[in-house]
């Protein structure tokens, strides 16, 4: 069973379901942010888009003092997958789950529109279904998507291969034309140091389907799906 984690605010929490139910025939729950322990049998946990608690604050800085939250933190420290989508991105970067913060975009627009992505990590639980410098085609909606690091910090990243995705062309090629808010190094999606928790903008769960403009996003949550649904593994039931 998968959970998806709804706070107050979040709007891409039943896509995320539908996705996974419809698209890759795998159980997924909402589960509530008040709850204080996760669904037993959990294999994998998914933080959705949205504007969790009306992004007061910042956005993700009052999602992370969610009762919900101390569960997620301890099924990550025990190696269980988690997933952060858009502001599940940025719920992850304030918990201390991912390293680095995401900024309001540059020039300060919100920015709704298809993007590139280049694949510069392919393994489980999250890519192992494409291949190292694969072009996803996947959404973005966003504010506050500017990833940005403390200096020195994105090249520990690189050599320790945490940067999962970036912002390119649709040859591949990453330039400034194809940064959309200003992210360091184009910087899409990153992971952990021990791989199984992933962050980044755009939203897998908006391109699941051909008739919604592509499936291109199956490539990460099919990944996810392989990972943890098909051998059963994970930390079950920890909360």
């Amino acid at each position: 069973m998968f959970a998806v984690i709804q706070f107050p605010g979040s709007n891409d929490d039943r896509d995320m379901c539908f996705a996974l139910k419809s698209a890759l025939a795998v159980e997924a729950r909402l589960v509530w942010h008040k709850e204080t322990a996760l669904p037993r049998g959990t294999l994998a946990v998914l933080l959705p888009g949205g504007f969790s608690y009306g992004d007061y604050l910042r956005c993700g800085a009052m999602a992370r003092f969610s009762p919900v939250m101390a569960a997620v933190c301890r099924f990550a420290e025990a190696g269980g997958a988690v997933l952060g989508t858009c502001n599940g991105f940025q719920v992850l970067c304030e918990a201390g789950l991912l390293p680095g913060a995401l900024l309001r975009n540059q020039g300060l627009d919100f920015v709704c529109e298809w993007a590139h992505l280049r694949v510069e990590v392919a393994a489980p639980p999250f890519t192992s279904r494409a291949a190292p410098g694969a072009v996803l085609h996947i959404p973005i909606k966003h504010g506050e998507g500017r990833y940005q690091l403390e200096p020195g910090q994105l090249a520990r990243l690189e050599s320790a291969g945490q940067v999962v995705l970036r912002y390119c062309e649709a040859d591949g090629t990453v330039s400034p034309r194809a940064n959309p808010n200003g992210s360091v190094a184009n910087v899409a999606g990153v992971r952990s140091a021990a791989g199984n928790v992933m962050g980044l903008m755009p939203h897998p769960e908006h391109a699941a389907e051909t008739l919604t403009g592509g499936t291109d996003g199956l490539a990460i949550l099919g990944s996810l799906v392989d990972a943890v649904a098909g051998a059963g593994a994970g930390p079950k039931g920890r909360g």
